[in-house]
């Protein structure tokens, strides 16, 4: 089964969406469950795993409750606020959700530090008792921050969204790498072959510029660990949906059937324990 391992939904408004600015007009309406299915279709995507866009309660029900409704959502990742206290309360309060597959919070907006905070620690250790993992989304400088959070836990499951987000648009590799290198050394992270196209200037990036990137996470993680995603409907201020995909499987036509069943679900599968 063929699973797009990262997308969102939306109803859009300036008040909760601020951040898609001037640059993203395509993206400034609605993108519900009917959108997405016509996009799924034109590839052959069987599944996806439908990400947090806003970090707020309200948003972590509603997406849950479209997972609930279509059988092509086959996981969430949702947000909770990350204490030990706040993460058992309220994924109590949700009862069994067996399509709540992790959690995210939006790390990249957050100041240096805050990821090793001990509440935002007590949190992380809350969710690998639970079960469930936690989807890092972090800007490339935050990575060496990443790799120390990691070590304090080793048992639990992590996903790197984006592909740790370098700096593409200025065709730097470094410190990137090397640090992407350090990160997947860590064998319970999982990274996600997404946000490429975003991170590099909307209307000018070529495959070309992104093939070291993509060549660099692959060596880093392996297709065992890497994950084909979307980013849908951000992924729209830059490229189509079936563009990206197309690109990926030129991407990984090198590799074997096996390692090519890996990166387009099974990995997913295995990362969050899907159904």
């Amino acid at each position: 089964m063929k699973i797009d391992a990262h997308n969102h939904f939306w109803k859009y408004n300036t008040a909760e969406y601020g951040w898609i600015d001037e640059t993203m007009q395509v993206i400034r309406r609605d993108f519900l469950s009917p959108d997405l299915e016509k996009e799924m279709r034109t590839v052959g995507i069987d599944g996806v795993v439908s990400v947090q866009a806003r970090q707020t309660l309200e948003e972590t029900r509603w997406l849950l409750s479209m997972a609930a409704q279509h059988e092509f959502i086959k996981g969430v990742v949702v947000w909770v606020p990350l204490t030990e206290r706040s993460v058992r309360e309220e994924l109590e309060r949700f009862g069994v959700e067996p399509k709540l597959r992790a959690v995210r919070h939006v790390l990249q907006a957050e100041a240096d530090g805050y990821m090793l905070r001990d509440d935002f620690n007590a949190g992380i250790a809350a969710l690998r008792q639970i079960g469930i993992a936690y989807d890092f989304l972090v800007f490339e400088r935050q990575l060496v921050e990443a790799c120390r959070l990691v070590d304090h836990h080793a048992n639990q499951i992590f996903v790197l969204d984006h592909i740790g987000k370098p700096r593409i648009k200025e065709n730097q590799l470094d410190p990137w790498r090397q640090h992407i290198t350090e990160l997947a050394r860590r064998e319970n992270v999982y990274c996600k072959l997404s946000g490429m196209v975003t991170e590099a200037d909307f209307d000018t990036w070529t495959e070309v510029q992104l093939q070291p990137y993509f060549e660099t996470v692959l060596e880093a993680f392996g297709p065992r660990r890497l994950m084909f995603g979307s980013d849908w409907p951000v992924c729209l201020v830059a490229c189509s949906y079936a563009r990206w995909y197309e690109i990926v499987q030129r991407f990984a036509a090198k590799l074997s059937d096996d390692e090519r069943a890996n990166l387009f679900g099974a990995t997913a599968y295995r990362a969050y324990g899907l159904l």
